[in-house]
């Protein structure tokens, strides 16, 4: 079994800065939060969280586009107000047809989207769709891999999905069995998870730059486990996996929750980590997504792995103050 280790706040920049001749030298990179719609009603809360990660590492200098139309987290949303952005929140998703964020601007987007999330105007798909294709980073967190079945090119980038009726139709199963990677085109829905619980994370690609000096196993943060998902899986490379255990009504298999995709000349990582803020707080969730964010961006990593990543046995966690004030920093 497990245990817990947590650090202060003012343990947070050590649990995931960079190094300062890495932060001088370098330009920071400019991402983009995408969210406003989200079956995970703490979405305002982890925006905020991954905000003030990416930022307080020093690497990033973050924005955050949100729909006008908002769904679920209506409880959080006065918490974490946006300036100058104006909200409606909806009792079903509804879409915003003037949500058009300028991702030209930007090194890198973030999709903090999720299940059932109005699909975005038809030019905006377009114009992100050529950001990614001729370049740009993307980064899927958690349930923005059930969003949008119906879009071709969407699910080629995040290269496996779930819930929103997709089927074997929508390519296959992706796992791990006896250290081979399986792609099973058995016919079946894509999408399931047990209960929320502590699991250890493997890392199956020791020398991709997100995950090179990650130890080989760690602790990962009580959080939802997603099995069974499917997709294209084209051009897509899994960094690591998770045996969804029968007990824990799991497939009993090793699920991806790590990995890359292609699309074009653009890089996308993908993580089902993350379901909600003490998911985050997870030491090795916040590397993952900076270290994933940075090689989305620029095809390579100098970001170091801190000192408290969790081991195999131990949960580490640095606790996030919830509060407005999280935005503003």
């Amino acid at each position: 079994m497990s245990t817990a280790r947590s650090f202060s706040l003012l343990a947070l920049a050590a649990a995931v800065a960079i190094s300062s001749s890495v932060v001088a030298a370098a330009e920071p990179i400019r991402l983009l939060i995408v969210d406003g719609q989200n079956n995970h009603k703490e979405w305002p809360a982890t925006t905020a969280l991954m905000k003030h990660v990416l930022e307080e590492s020093g690497r990033f200098e973050v924005d955050v586009a949100r729909t006008r139309y908002t769904w679920k987290g209506d409880e959080f949303l006065p918490q974490y107000d946006l300036p100058g952005v104006e909200t409606e929140a909806r009792d079903e998703p509804t879409a915003d047809p003037d949500f058009r964020p300028d991702f030209a601007d930007y090194d890198v987007v973030l999709s903090n989207f999720g299940w059932k999330a109005a699909p975005w105007p038809e030019q905006t798909q377009r114009d992100f769709e050529a950001f990614v294709r001729e370049g740009g980073g993307f980064v899927c967190i958690h349930a923005a891999d059930n969003s949008f079945p119906e879009w071709t090119a969407y699910n080629e980038m995040i290269g496996l999905g779930g819930w929103g009726g997709r089927t074997e139709k929508s390519g296959p199963y992706v796992y791990y069995r006896d250290g081979e990677l399986i792609k099973d085109d058995t016919p079946g829905a894509g999408g399931s998870h047990g209960p929320r619980h502590a699991y250890p994370v493997v890392v199956r690609d020791t020398e991709h730059p997100i995950t090179k000096g990650l130890p080989r196993e760690f602790m990962h943060q009580v959080d939802e486990l997603y099995d069974r998902l499917r997709g294209p899986a084209v051009q897509m490379q899994v960094l690591a996996t998770s045996f969804a255990d029968p007990a824990q009504n799991g497939s009993g298999r090793d699920e991806p929750v790590a990995m890359v995709i292609d699309y074009g000349e653009g890089r996308i990582f993908h993580t089902v980590l993350g379901d909600d803020v003490q998911a985050m707080e997870c030491t090795g969730f916040q590397t993952l997504l900076l270290r994933g964010c940075e090689w989305a961006a620029t095809g390579s990593v100098s970001i170091e792995v801190p000192e408290n990543f969790p081991p195999a046995d131990e949960v580490v966690t640095v606790p996030f103050e919830t509060g407005a004030e999280a935005l503003a920093e």
